[in-house]
């Protein structure tokens, strides 16, 4: 990967910046478009397109030889494991050498353990009917979602909140649910465990390479660790219930105390 033919230059100039501690370049090339979402421009036009060619030349491939492939996940139908087509080593470089330092900035929780990921093609419109609005989360630490092209209309993201293993389907609430662009040649960063969904593509035909970034040490530490999220709501409610009830029978305790 030569980043000078992949990155645009203000995502290099920022990425260099960081090596210098300087984080304020990475937050100036991002627009949080709800509440710990992060979208900017990262990939040359020149690279979405030859990638784009990739998968075309990928899939007229697998149709003429009838080959069996797997899906990259349980809920798309349509889409190409990249890491099954040569393309492991390119993921790894970019997870490794850029995304990794990112998330470390932007999830400093997660973020800076970052070691391996899922990179996929997912593909819609064009007669592909999946089901995507239903909301979910993703297998994964962090998510970096690109919108390759084409031309297209609909396809819009949605986001509600980030939730923990234990509350990932509690309590959907509509009134939370920030919808955004999901333009070409756009890049969104998000928690995997963000619920979030799309909107149906309309017309045309819009292709997204996703990298599900992944943590060994995170998901390891997840197993022992019984504190509450701070980025869960839920957790959030929880603890402040805890707390709540603490504090009246303290009174209760203290009250009858006194009155002794």
């Amino acid at each position: 990967m030569n980043p000078s033919m992949v990155f645009l230059p203000s995502f290099l100039n920022a990425i260099n910046a960081m090596n210098t501690s300087n984080n304020d370049c990475i937050r100036s090339i991002m627009n949080e478009d709800a509440p710990g979402v992060y979208m900017f421009k990262m990939l040359q036009p020149s690279f979405c397109h030859m990638l784009l060619h990739e998968v075309d030349h990928i899939e007229k491939w697998i149709h003429v030889s009838r080959t069996k492939i797997m899906m990259p996940n349980t809920f798309n139908n349509f889409g190409l494991c990249l890491d099954d087509f040569g393309m492991k080593d390119m993921l790894d470089m970019l997870l490794s050498r850029f995304v990794k330092h990112i998330c470390a900035v932007l999830f400093p929780d997660v973020g800076g353990t970052l070691d391996s990921h899922h990179g996929y093609i997912v593909q819609y419109g064009m007669g592909k009917k999946d089901v995507i609005e239903d909301i979910h989360v993703d297998d994964s630490e962090v998510t970096l979602n690109i919108c390759l092209g084409n031309e297209f209309t609909g396809g819009q993201l949605f986001f509600e909140s980030p939730m923990c293993d234990k509350h990932v389907y509690t309590n959907i609430d509509p009134e939370k649910i920030t919808e955004v662009n999901n333009l070409a040649g756009c890049s969104t960063l998000y928690r995997g465990c963000h619920r979030h969904g799309a909107r149906a593509t309309t017309s045309g035909r819009r292709v997204n390479l996703v990298m599900w970034c992944r943590s060994s040490l995170f998901r390891e530490t997840k197993i022992y660790d019984k504190v509450f999220k701070d980025y869960c709501d839920e957790c959030q409610a929880e603890k402040s219930a805890k707390r709540h009830e603490m504090m009246v029978a303290m009174t209760k305790v203290l009250g009858g105390d006194a009155a002794s």
